[in-house]
């Protein structure tokens, strides 16, 4: 019903009430017009209609200037709201209109200017299924304090689920009902352990985003009947690989190893193995394996720990491309012309037997340094034979538009206690960029040839970003005194990359070019091919990473479907349409919880580190400015807050500047300063500083 909803709208740009949408459906019972009741409010949760005040109802698309997403409020007090098909939106807290931190929310920012003006209309869905928070006592009285300090609600505990709860336990609570406006009552459905518990920092975090630490009873059983090694049977009408040069390139500390690769010469063209741990053979649709594969979405990588979206057994064992071991593998070979074009290609199942497991560290040190490290003399010609058909690929990619931002990350190193002892950026060299490229042309070659074959399908899509979006960036850049010589008349992956270009050797270009990335859509999957914007590329999925993530799952089974047993009736194709949906829509789902999950515990751990250097200056870029202060970035990425009130004298902000202004001082993005760490705290994931020097990190 929801699809044909949709195909009556569609093309209708002002409200329509129930009867004239029946009018159309021409349901008659009272049964069926109830039910169509149902699905419309449904849809208006969901964020796909807006109903006004007189009940009319049309889709979210189509209005002017309504959009839905996920708020999350700062702690200002301001929130942000997520939005699938654009980049965040800004909301003062005079505007929130009731909602809380993690509501999802129907806004109207048709006065939306410079960050002012766009408020919250109506909260659509309140999500208090995974409230995490400690046991603190208050007068001799143990209440539940939610982690979220942003959650502006009271939760009373049932009796009977907090009889053994302990001052300092973290608990995860579900809320039962309503109290009052914003008092609930909840049940503790999970003692996490102590806060001071190694691991359960992390633990609450990843709960706190629907994230399931734990495989219940069928999954376990269900282990039980998987081999821990390749059987003979399982080979059967799969191409033997085993004697091939193929291996693997990872982190030091990889476990779930899902890509191998090889590459050869072949006169003038260059043959390109990209094999891939087949998942879908150990994984089957109606276990109770893939249910929970399906629900987490994603593996979850939160500092050091790893939540799994398959057990360890599988990730770690039989599905992970270990050395010297038989794997199955979906392999995608391609030969590759001196142009970088796939001139021919092959998908097939196949069995493989890796011979080395590589390190980025150790292959960096081969393509960037020269050392062979020991254990590494014959790869070492046939690793520079992948760095030159890396480059030449990358060179097509370029020429085509793809947009390389550049973003660093931190990473954060812990002690044996799980305590942060230090952040550092994460190292990417040439064996990084090496496996990006190989994984993209994959994706790619499979993608395509599915695309050809019109065939239901989940692709990774990315949108082109909306015009006025990157004429706002342009101003700012225009405000900050560079000239962009780049024509915006026409916004093509080639403009963005234009852009990045002119931005490159800016001292704030590690800043600008994360503000570009917001000004853009998200990626996200669907089974709409519309392209992938960012890598310029008309045909793209994810098909490299099964062990990791439900969409290269979901890929591996389509082309055991399509191509292996050939089964294209119409039964199979019409399910696949509609199944694809639903994939696709909590793929993306999952995929951004995970992401917040990965920020929310890198800002704790940050918060954690610091503590122990409250006292301490540090030279800081103007990472954010608004109106109750200056987000200052440190060199490791440790970004932490100038508050407006530590500032001497009287500031203003002026947003379409990005910056304060006082009658003598103006600080704005990009600014040097020397700062002061005036407070930091792991519990409330909050750092705080205080500028001690001027613009050029000089002392006051």
């Amino acid at each position: 019903m929801e699809e044909q909803i949709i195909e009556i709208l569609k093309n209708e740009f002002k409200g329509q009430t129930i009867d004239e949408i029946n009018k159309k459906l021409n349901y008659k019972s009272l049964e069926d017009i109830n039910k169509l009741q149902e699905v419309l409010d449904k849809m208006t949760i969901d964020g796909i209609l807006h109903k006004s005040k007189k009940r009319d109802y049309i889709l979210m698309q189509n209005t002017k200037s309504l959009k839905c997403g996920t708020l999350r409020v700062n702690r200002s007090g301001n929130g942000f709201v997520n939005i699938s098909d654009g980049p965040d939106v800004f909301i003062k807290s005079e505007h929130l209109n009731g909602a809380i931190n993690n509501d999802f929310v129907e806004i109207d920012f048709s006065t939306y200017k410079g960050n002012e003006n766009a408020f919250v209309i109506k909260v659509l869905k309140r999500n208090l299924d995974n409230l995490v928070g400690e046991i603190i006592k208050v007068k001799n009285k143990l209440i539940f304090k939610a982690d979220d300090e942003k959650l502006d609600l009271i939760i009373k505990l049932t009796k009977e689920s907090s009889r053994q709860l302990v001052e300092g336990h973290k608990v995860l609570v579900k809320v039962i009902r309503g109290l009052g406006k914003k008092e609930y009552l909840g049940e503790v459905v999970k003692i996490i352990g102590h806060k001071n518990d190694p691991g359960v920092d992390i633990i609450s975090i990843a709960l706190r985003h629907g994230i399931e630490t734990k495989f219940n009873e069928a999954v376990i059983n269900e282990l039980k009947t998987i081999p821990n090694k390749v059987l003979e049977e399982e080979k059967i009408g799969r191409k033997d690989l085993t004697n091939e040069l193929i291996f693997t390139i990872d982190g030091d500390d990889t476990k779930d190893i899902d890509d191998a690769i090889s590459v050869e010469r072949n006169n003038e063209n260059y043959i390109l193995g990209v094999h891939i741990a087949d998942v879908s053979h150990y994984v089957l649709m109606g276990t109770a394996l893939y249910d929970a594969a399906y629900l987490r979405g994603t593996s979850s990588y939160l500092a050091d720990t790893v939540i799994p979206m398959i057990p360890h057994q599988l990730s770690n064992g039989i599905c992970s491309l270990n050395p010297d071991v038989e794997r199955l593998t979906i392999s995608c070979v391609m030969t590759i012309n001196p142009s970088g074009k796939v001139i021919d290609y092959s998908i097939f199942p196949s069995i493989i037997k890796s011979k080395k497991q590589m390190t980025y560290k150790n292959v960096n040190k081969i393509l960037e340094e020269n050392i062979i490290p020991e254990g590494y003399e014959k790869y070492a010609e046939n690793l520079k034979l992948m760095q030159e058909l890396a480059s030449i690929l990358r060179a097509e990619k370029e020429s085509r538009g793809y947009i390389d931002f550049g973003l660093d990350e931190a990473k954060i190193i812990q002690d044996e206690n799980g305590k942060a002892i230090d952040v550092v950026k994460r190292d990417r060299g040439i064996g990084e960029n090496l496996i990006e490229d190989f994984m993209i042309a994959a994706n790619e070659t499979i993608a395509t040839h599915i695309a050809n074959m019109d065939l239901p399908f989940i692709y990774r899509v990315h949108d082109i970003p909306n015009t006025e979006k990157i004429e706002d960036f342009k101003n700012l850049i225009k405000q900050m005194g560079y000239q962009l010589q780049t024509n915006l008349n026409k916004i093509t992956p080639l403009t963005m990359q234009s852009i990045l270009k002119e931005l490159k050797d800016k001292k704030e270009f590690s800043i600008l070019s994360d503000m570009l990335l917001r000004s853009m859509k998200k990626a996200i999957y669907s089974p709409n091919n519309i392209g992938h914007f960012g890598l310029a590329s008309t045909n793209y999925t994810h098909f490299t990473s099964p062990i990791r993530r439900f969409p290269d799952l979901t890929v591996h089974r389509l082309l055991r479907t399509y191509l292996f047993e050939k089964r294209l009736d119409m039964e199979t194709i019409n399910y696949n349409q509609k199944y694809l949906v639903d994939v696709a829509e909590n793929s993306s789902e999952r995929e951004v919880e995970a992401a917040e999950a990965e920020r929310d515990v890198l800002a704790m751990k940050m918060a954690e580190y610091m503590e122990s250097h409250v006292g301490e200056e540090y030279i800081g870029i103007i990472s954010g400015v608004t109106n109750f202060g200056l987000f200052i970035q440190l060199d490791n990425l440790i970004e932490g807050l100038v508050h407006i009130s530590t500032l001497d004298g009287y500031y203003e902000y002026i947003p379409e500047l990005l910056s304060l202004i006082s009658e003598n001082k103006r600080y704005r993005i990009g600014d040097t300063v020397k700062v002061k760490v005036i407070n930091a705290s792991k519990e409330n994931s909050a750092i705080d500083f205080e500028i001690v020097g001027d613009n050029n990190g000089d002392k006051k």
